[in-house]
């Protein structure tokens, strides 16, 4: 039997934390930062938690 392989896109995207939730990053901190406020910037900044019903989903692509 092969080995299973992980979503390259998603083993980027996704880390696991020491009890089993997946952190990610927010979005909408690339580009077009201008208009934005700087609370609404440093907001983004921080990670967030992957929301329970779209966790199995991501750990089915990294196959967890």
């Amino acid at each position: 039997m092969p080995k299973v392989k992980t979503k390259s896109s998603a083993k980027k995207r996704f880390t696991l934390t020491g009890t089993g939730k997946i952190k990610r990053k927010h979005a909408y901190k690339s580009h077009i930062l201008t208009k934005k406020s700087t609370k609404r910037k440093n907001n983004l900044t921080k990670t967030g938690l992957v929301h329970v019903s779209d966790e199995g989903r991501v750990r089915n692509m990294l196959k967890i």
